[in-house]
């Protein structure tokens, strides 16, 4: 009997029967109420029919806020998850090296074997290093190179504040201006710009985005040939930020781990080759018949072990380096070698990383920096000079940053997922 009032309630929104048994519709009774009594009765019954309406349509709205909960949920989950998903999903397992990239070992050298007009061989005669460091260079990029100088690639600054002895060389090839005045006037500013610093090596090849495999074998093959003994080598470009500190501790650690067929950085799974004419990534099919290439870093800063550096050398000399995709042709070289690379999730993608204090305990590298490098570089020492541990509150502030700035759709900075976010 408790629920029998509720539901004759319900039934009178639409209809009401009065005292007298006089059936009037809901829109005739104000007319039909004349006693006080009567009168709140309509007020309350008014009240409550519009309770009614409103909760039904809270019902649908708390639905429908539902699925949207459920599908965010779901969606955070699988940008967390994806490069997982892809690391775990088969790979596919071609014979990417055949007739149609190998070459005679004459034919490779004619890549490899430019003509040196700037070289410092004696540049890691220091028995202990433990990185090589090449920055990927245009000849006319002289303020970038200033500015890492003074930041990131600052050799003195390593050696004092974290106690190992790094080596930073700038490749370049010649300037690719279309006026000989100018590549003279260029190559005569790089020239007085090596007597000063002495960090720049540089052979005679056009330096354009078509020779950058060239100017990865220039590295390579410079490390083999004069600096075999640092444990390490990485490539980066010239308008990334590189969190030293961060990166010598990183690479201390793998050291002591005894690191061997060690390559990490931004890993590109199952690319697709781009058969485009128009695009300066096309590569034809006469060169590369498959439809994926192999497993690769970016190639905005990688870092290789020097057991794999060897190997990547001795693979070079059998590859054919006219695929003009350096991170590419790295991958080729790689899986020719039998070397596979490993993700490092703070490696950033090609997108600009965000700049926040709560990324620089983790950050390695950082891509799109070329104005702002010696501000971070600011943040950055500021930070190692206090070096202090966030407390509770602290981890949990930087992880809903990092929530928010690494999970956003379309983003390809740092990964979004549990091992970046806590």
């Amino acid at each position: 009997m408790a629920g029998r009032p509720l539901s004759l309630f319900g039934k009178s929104c639409a209809v009401l029967r009065l005292r007298r048994g006089k059936k009037v519709q809901s829109g005739d009774l104000r007319e039909g109420l004349a006693v006080p009594a009567e009168r709140s009765l309509w007020k309350f019954m008014q009240m409550f029919c519009h309770t009614r309406m409103f909760l039904r349509v809270r019902r649908i709205h708390k639905f429908h806020f539902l699925q949207v909960i459920v599908m965010g949920l779901a969606l955070s989950v699988l940008m967390v998850c994806w490069d997982s998903l892809l690391e775990a999903g088969r790979d596919y397992h071609y014979d990417f090296i055949n007739s149609s990239l190998m070459v005679t070992r004459q034919e490779a050298q004619r890549f490899a074997n430019h003509q040196y007009l700037i070289n410092h061989q004696q540049k890691c005669s220091d028995e202990d290093v433990l990185l090589l460091l090449f920055v990927k260079s245009s000849p006319a990029n002289f303020d970038r190179r200033k500015a890492i100088r003074a930041t990131w690639g600052n050799e003195m600054y390593v050696e004092t504040q974290l106690g190992v002895k790094t080596k930073v060389l700038f490749a370049l090839g010649v300037s690719p201006h279309p006026h000989p005045r100018r590549n003279r006037e260029v190559q005569r500013q790089v020239l007085r710009e090596n007597q000063r610093y002495g960090d720049l090596i540089q052979q005679d090849f056009i330096d354009t985005f078509y020779n950058l495999t060239i100017k990865l074998l220039l590295q390579i093959h410079w490390k083999h040939a004069h600096c075999r003994h640092a444990r390490f080598l990485m490539s980066a470009d010239d308008d990334i930020f590189i969190h030293t500190p961060n990166l010598i501790r990183y690479l201390q650690d793998t050291a002591r781990a005894g690191a061997r067929n060690f390559w990490v950085g931004r890993v590109q799974y199952r690319t697709a080759p781009v058969r485009q004419k128009e695009s300066k990534y096309y590569v034809p099919p006469e060169m590369y018949p498959w439809p994926i290439y192999p497993d690769y870093t970016a190639g905005a800063a990688y870092v290789m072990s020097g057991d794999v550096a060897s190997r990547i050398y001795r693979a070079s000399l059998r590859l054919n380096a006219s695929l003009h995709i350096d991170d590419v042709f790295m991958g080729l070289c790689a899986a020719a070698a039998g070397v596979a690379p490993r993700p490092h999730y703070f490696f950033s993608g090609e997108g600009r990383s965000p700049n926040h204090t709560c990324l620089h305990s983790q950050m390695i590298t950082s891509h799109g920096h070329v104005e702002d490098v010696r501000q971070l570089w600011d943040e950055v020492a500021a930070a190692e000079a206090q070096k202090q541990a966030p407390g509770l509150l602290g981890r949990i502030y930087c992880s809903l940053v990092k929530l928010g700035l690494l999970c956003r759709p379309l983003y390809n900075g740092f990964s979004c997922r549990m091992t970046t976010l806590f």
